[in-house]
């Protein structure tokens, strides 16, 4: 290789990786939008008086208007461009954060929510489809993965936001007064969704979009700049070939799906992406002081603890993205479903050995006088499982609007909270070098160029529902089943999708997209 050709490699390579960066931004406000929400349940649930389900849903509903987002995000980026969705997905960030702040009320707080959660599918599906149509084939998986980091760096920034101002608060700081504290922590996002705004100005159009369209002068001088003159032109062609092969070369719609050469990929991607969140990786990080809080450490503990859970994720995600080129999506996918298994059974084990005694200064600590009264009976009483210190609570008439019962079964809990913590932080380890960023990298990966942006919206849509479920019901879960059967749960779901991928799950790494279309055409026998 020449210098000059040196120079023009080394350039290319600074280039998309800056280019993507600049697009994974999406995630960080993704990550930050879905997780300070953990900071901010016992907050709302305490002034809005709100019972498990309101709870869930004031959580939930953001997941909701995303799953809606992902089945329009395709179709429209196809319409106006993947980074025209972006950037509207910025100024929906930008408006849900101010709204959040300033909601007069549960419902206004829930509909600002809603806001938020179309830029959150929005940036979820057509962030990592960009960066895998403008990355060369070599370096994808790490690309792609920059979404995955942008969006465990911003639940990581999420945890630490929420205990930076929970202490803040503390310190009779006038502008963060403790009635006000759960406003600063859902506004904090103002700022990275101005950034993300202004970043996107100069971000590049996808070159495989341009070619769709037929404006192939642009798309080969972006390929040109990204892979070098000869690498460039050859990916042009490559492209130009794939969509020659069709029998039209526009943008395909959900019908496309059905077509039997597209059953495996399409078998694969639902299978990873129900099982990427039934396993209960949004339980964990929209609840996080919630679980730690019920294993009877405390608030500041909690909430300290959910700043753990975010450095772990980021960790391992780094770990991830240094591994997925070089090992492959398949072994990362396999062990750490397998690691997922584990540790969630270990914490339904856990849990199932906890006992729960209701002390008597606890039942002098409730300020209502009536249910003061009416816990007396309980006192003093030792039960063998959460469920039967659940029933007791009920029958005495105590239920969980405004969290009085979540915060009785926190204090009178007696669990190994070491081994709560291990289980916590290893299944989000194991996540978060698996299923996490492999899941949208195989998504960007597997399906045809004309046919992704509608895939990648439909699996992204059933994705998402699962998650919206797994967050409406998991308080909801914690109450009716107890913390052990639903983590047990989740762990038998890990179980299950790890024997379902291990018979047909294929290699993708190293292989150009135009590659991967012809191989797993012939795989589904067309």
């Amino acid at each position: 290789m020449s210098a000059e050709q040196t120079r023009t490699a080394n350039a290319g390579g600074a280039y998309i990786w800056l280019t993507s960066l600049s697009a994974a931004l999406g995630g960080f406000l993704m990550g930050f939008d879905a997780s300070v929400i953990s900071g901010v349940v016992g907050f709302i649930e305490d002034e809005f008086q709100l019972n498990e389900l309101q709870l869930g849903w004031a959580v939930a509903s953001l997941t909701l208007t995303s799953t809606l987002a992902m089945l329009g995000a395709g179709p429209l980026s196809n319409r106006i461009g993947r980074v025209g969705v972006l950037r509207a997905a910025a100024l929906l960030f930008l408006v849900s954060a101010i709204g959040c702040a300033f909601s007069p009320d549960y419902s206004f707080l829930v509909f600002a929510r809603m806001v938020g959660g179309f830029a959150v599918g929005a940036a979820l599906i057509v962030a990592p489809m960009y960066i895998a149509e403008v990355a060369p084939a070599a370096i994808r998986g790490r690309l792609v993965s920059l979404n995955q980091l942008n969006i465990v760096i911003g639940i990581s920034a999420a945890f630490f936001s929420n205990y930076l101002l929970l202490q803040l608060s503390q310190s009779d700081n006038p502008l963060i007064a403790p009635e006000l504290l759960w406003r600063w922590m859902l506004g904090v996002e103002a700022l990275p969704a101005v950034l993300y705004l202004f970043v996107l100005q100069w971000v590049p159009e996808s070159p495989r979009w341009l070619q769709l369209r037929g404006r192939d002068g642009e798309a080969l001088g972006i390929l040109v700049r990204i892979n070098g003159e000869e690498g460039g032109r050859r990916e042009h062609a490559a492209i130009e070939a794939s969509l020659a092969a069709e029998e039209s070369g526009a943008p395909a719609g959900f019908a496309e799906l059905l077509r039997p050469h597209l059953r495996l990929v399409l078998l694969i991607a639902l299978t990873i992406g129900i099982v990427q969140q039934a396993t209960g990786i949004n339980a964990v990080f929209f609840y996080a002081p919630m679980i730690f809080e019920q294993s009877g450490i405390g608030n500041d503990a909690a909430f300290l603890q959910a700043v753990l859970v975010g450095l772990v994720n980021l960790l391992f995600t780094i770990v991830a993205i240094l591994c997925i080129d070089r090992l492959g999506r398949k072994p990362l996918l396999f062990v750490g479903l397998a690691g997922i298994a584990v540790f969630m059974l270990l914490l339904s084990w856990t849990f199932n050995q906890a006992t729960y005694e209701l002390s008597e200064e606890s039942v002098a600590a409730v300020a209502d006088a009536e249910s003061r009264t009416a816990l007396e009976p309980l006192a003093g009483r030792q039960f063998d499982d959460e469920n039967a210190l659940r029933a007791a609570l009920s029958a005495a008439g105590i239920g969980d609007a405004g969290g009085l019962e979540s915060e009785l079964v926190a204090q009178a809990i007696e669990v190994d909270t070491a081994l709560v913590l291990t289980g916590i932080l290893g299944f989000v380890a194991c996540f978060a070098f698996s299923v996490g960023p492999i899941m949208w990298v195989l998504f960007a990966e597997l399906f045809p160029n004309y046919v992704r942006a509608a895939a990648i919206s439909f699996v992204g849509l059933v994705n998402s529902s699962v998650s919206f479920l797994v967050q409406m019901l998991f308080p909801w879960e914690l109450a009716t089943f107890g913390s052990s059967l639903t983590f047990l749960i989740y762990g038998l779901v890990a179980v299950a999708g790890l024997a379902m991928l291990v018979r047909i799950m294929p290699e993708t790494r190293g292989k150009s997209l135009e590659e991967l279309e012809q191989t797993l055409a012939s795989r589904s026998g067309s």
